[in-house]
């Protein structure tokens, strides 16, 4: 199978035991593995397996263990989220995503959450090694001057609204990005030097070259990094090699889609979405199929609907 359109999975898709035969090859490479206790000794039953080992003797099938656990949803409409949420560049919404499938908002929506705990980086990207790294914040929110006289925030409490109610700042993104390489994201409280020189330590190793617009919370990196920044206070956008486009043009593609496709984020769940556009960045040179195959062999993370609206 080589697809490169959504007709062609769904036309290789066409039997639920054909999805259940490629997802047992991409998680367990055709032998099945117990997901309760790690014993490779199974036997077959007329749902799925049942666990040799005595002390486990517990029944399972392929999606226990796995974003698709306790999910009615067929495993063909599962692959047709995932090649849609993967491959619309900005994203795409619950209502769409339940509009093309032909199921509801609701399931959509959940869908696309566990899709996006599928697509979270599982272990610390490690940038700079070979290129240099940029190093850019981002502010997400609406415009103050574009609310509503009683969204704004009053100028008798800045801590409310006009109308009353706690007025939410811009969330704060911080962004790492290797030239012609990968994107590491984080949602951050404040943009201070514990924030962003924490994170800058953990994904870039010492001694890398890392560029930076002149904000002061970048000042101590020369102590650790070959650092230098553009002075866009300047209109200095480009110095040679220093400056922080890159991270900038995805910085537009990221606002885009969630001003666009998703309209707002709650900050519960803002990372889920910066891991999903990270995802998307740092397999763009991947084929629909490579795509595909690499994030279902990142499947097996558990996500309960009662997890994803607690504290909603």
């Amino acid at each position: 199978m080589n697809f490169k359109s959504l007709p062609q999975l769904l036309d290789y898709f066409r039997e639920e035991k054909t999805c259940i035969e490629y997802y047992e090859k991409i998680r367990w490479n055709g032998k099945p593995v117990c997901p309760h206790c790690g014993n490779e000794r199974v036997y077959n039953t007329n749902r799925g397996y049942k666990c040799a080992n005595k002390e486990c003797h517990k029944k399972f099938t392929v999606k226990v263990g796995t974003i698709f656990e306790n999910s009615k949803i067929s495993f063909r409409i599962w692959f047709a989220a995932i090649y849609l949420a993967t491959t619309h560049k900005k994203g795409i919404s619950s209502v769409q995503l339940a509009i093309d499938l032909g199921i509801t908002q609701k399931t959509a929506w959940f869908v696309l959450h566990r899709i996006r705990e599928m697509l979270k980086d599982k272990s610390p990207q490690m940038l700079g090694e070979n290129n240099m790294v940029e190093v850019d914040e981002a502010y997400i929110g609406g415009k103050e001057e574009n609310k509503h006289l009683n969204k704004k925030r009053s100028h008798e409490n800045i801590n409310l609204t006009n109308e009353g109610k706690p007025y939410k700042k811009k969330k704060i993104v911080v962004g790492l990005i290797e030239r012609n390489g990968n994107v590491v994201l984080k949602h951050v409280p404040r943009a201070d030097a514990n924030n962003m020189v924490a994170f800058i330590n953990k994904h870039v190793p010492k001694g890398s070259t890392v560029y930076s617009d002149e904000a002061a919370v970048y000042r101590s990196l020369h102590k650790t990094y070959t650092h230098d920044n553009v002075k866009h206070s300047l209109n200095i956008y480009v110095d040679g090699n220093v400056h922080t486009n890159t991270i900038e043009n995805f910085w537009s593609v990221l606002k885009r889609g969630l001003y666009g496709v998703y309209h707002q984020v709650s900050d519960k769940h803002i990372s889920r979405y910066l891991d999903e556009y990270a995802a998307r960045f740092n397999t763009r040179t991947l084929t629909s199929q490579e795509r595909f195959d690499k994030f279902l062999v990142d499947s097996e993370s558990v996500l309960t609907y009662n997890e994803l609206i607690q504290n909603q």
